[in-house]
This record gives structure tokens, sequence and C-alpha cells, in this order.
């Protein structure tokens, strides 16, 4: 009975460490998303926290979301208009990501990212979905405390499309992190060419936050990230070229300038959308092309296994081979009559004579 109630108090402790882990990243997190505010100083193009939460729930389990709810109050309460509105937002920001979640978890989500129908769940289930609930509730609590200043459709936008890149950036690196190994024997070439994605990276996101309009230039080091590394190397690639373009879109810069708030928020979402649905889907589908080699790889072991197993039985029993060297006639028939009467001599050897 004591061990029962020590398992019992251990698992709650385990719980309680998880929901103040899941709280800090919370709060630490929106402190960071918050430098890129454009509404209220509330509302930002990317909320990290969003994927945090879900990742949370994905890893952890359902019975953390007290711990999503305490980061959201505290990230709240010093910005709302009143508590009851901090109340609201913090509901509204507790049910996205379980909604996600709940749908997810309809789909078969598996964490590992490993499928075609992984990728396409996390982006429109986790993402675009599940992220109408905060966007929606968050905005129209604004809106009924008279503190909108941008509009309804601009600031709903904006709390969007933050949720949703959120999700479609930071929940896949989470998720890689999680199952990530140091990789063993990596040869110098490796190494060398993840140096060189790593800079080609930087310097793709030093063009995105100029004056110059090239963001289509991050495509080919999404696409070079998920064919050489699969999801280890696509996921932290698309956060990178996210942040680099939100960190444009923020300042005005490039294909951003001359825009009202509307309609930067649709070409933001819409390249954001467009770089992960890329790096997720050709991530999804390299990793599923290299499992299928290995299980190639291992059947045609075992086949060879069998085969080496009866030419050495063979052998031990001397028997011809597949054909007769002078007709070449077909001898299995023959070969496996003679086993069988091989194995019934050894079998009468083998059995005790009769007493008289």
């Amino acid at each position: 009975m004591a061990d029962v109630r020590r398992t019992r108090l251990r698992r709650h402790g385990l719980t309680v460490l998880r929901i103040c882990v899941v709280a800090a990243l919370y709060f630490g997190s929106a402190e960071v998303g918050l430098l890129q505010e454009l509404v209220r100083s509330q509302v930002t193009p990317l909320w990290p926290p969003s994927g945090i939460a879900l990742a949370a729930l994905l890893l952890c389990g359902a019975r953390v979301w007290p711990g999503i709810a305490l980061g959201a109050f505290l990230a709240n309460v010093s910005l709302g208009p009143s508590l009851v509105a901090v109340l609201v937002i913090t509901a509204g920001n507790t049910l996205a990501p379980v909604c996600s979640y709940a749908l997810l978890c309809r789909a078969g989500f598996r964490v590992r990212l490993d499928r075609l129908r992984d990728a396409l769940s996390l982006i429109l289930l986790g993402a675009f979905t599940g992220m109408l609930v905060s966007a929606t509730t968050g905005t129209t609590t604004l809106l009924l405390a008279g503190v909108l200043d941008e509009g309804f459709w601009p600031t709903w936008s904006v709390w969007w499309t933050g949720d949703a890149m959120g999700v479609l950036v930071v929940t896949p690196v989470l998720l890689v992190l999680r199952s990530a190994r140091w990789p063993k024997h990596v040869p110098a070439s490796r190494w060398a060419e993840a140096l060189l994605l790593m800079a080609a990276t930087a310097g793709v996101g030093l063009v995105e936050t100029s004056s110059s309009p090239l963001l289509f230039l991050g495509f080919p080091l999404l696409i070079w990230a998920a064919f050489r590394f699969q999801l280890a190397g696509a996921a932290p690639c698309a956060l990178a070229v996210s942040t680099f373009t939100i960190v444009s879109a923020a300042r005005g810069a490039g294909p951003f300038a001359g825009h009202d708030l509307l309609t930067s928020m649709i070409a933001l979402q819409a390249f954001n959308g467009s770089a992960a649905l890329t790096s997720l889907l050709v991530g999804a589908v390299i990793s599923r092309r290299n499992q299928t080699e290995r299980e190639i790889a291992r059947a045609c072991g075992q086949l060879a296994e069998v085969v080496a197993g009866i030419t050495t039985a063979d052998q031990r029993l001397g028997l011809p081979g597949e054909e007769d060297e002078h007709d070449g006639r077909d001898k299995r028939p023959e070969r496996v009559e003679r086993v069988e009467r091989v194995e019934r001599v050894e079998r009468t050897r083998q059995r005790p004579s009769p007493r008289i």
C-alpha cells in the first residue's frame, strides 16, 4: 500500500513539474514573441507559445493544459485592458492548442512526422484550424473592450498568422529535438555541408530583411535541408527563414513595403505557410523513402540468410544442385524426396528397440 502511495505521489509530482516547466516556457517565449508586436503591443505575427503549447500536449499529454493556462495568464495580465478580458484571452489561448491536439489525435498523428499525412495534419489541423479559436476569441474580446485601433480583420489576421506560424515553425523543431540523437561516425563532408547550409541560410536572411524583395531565395534552402537532412534539417531551416521574413514584415521592408497591415499579413501567411509546407512535406517524403529502403535491405538480408542456410544443408547431405549438369532436368522433387528419406532413416535409428 505504501509503495502504491509513493508511486502516485511521484507521478503527481512529475505532472506538477511538467506543468511548471510548460508555464515557464510559455511565458518566456511570449516575451520573445512580443518583440515583433504589430497591434497594441500584444498581437505579433509570430507567437512561439502556441507552438510550445501544442508540442507539450503532443509529448506529455492533455494533463499539462494548466501550464498553458498559467503561462498565457502571466503573459497577458500586464497587457489586457481588464481582468475579465485577460481571463477570456487566456481561455482562448489555452483552448486553441487543446483543440489542435484533439484534432491531431483524431487524425492519428505521429510525433515522428515521418509520414505525409502527419505533415498535412499538422499544417491543416494543428495550425490553420485550431488557431482560429485563439484569434477569434482574442480579437473579439479586444473589440468588445473598445481598444482596437486597427479594425477587427487586420487584428484578427495578425493574431491568426502569429499563432499558426508558431505551430508551423516551432512545433516541428521541438518534436525533432525530442527524438534527436547525436550522430555517430559522421564524415567530415557531412559536417561541412551542414555548415554551408547554415551560412547560406544566414545570407538569405540578411537579404530578406533588407529592401530587396527576394523572399523566394529561401525555398532552395528548404528543399536542400529537407532532402539531405530530412526533418532534422528542414524544421530549423524553416524556422530561420520564417523568422527573417517576419522581421522583414514587421519593418515594412522588401515586398511588404507600401502595403496595409491586412495585405502584409496575407502575404506573410502565404509565404510562411508555403515554406512550412515545402519543408515538412519534402522532409516526410524523404524520411519515408529512407525507411522503405531500410526495410527492403533488411528483407534482402533475411532472404540471403535463408538461401545460405539451404545451401549449407544441401552440402552437408551431399545432394545435387538445382539442375543436373548432364541433362539440365529439374531435380528439386528428387532432392526433397531424398531429404525426407534421410530424415526417416535418422528417426528410425534413434528410435529405441522394443524389449522382448
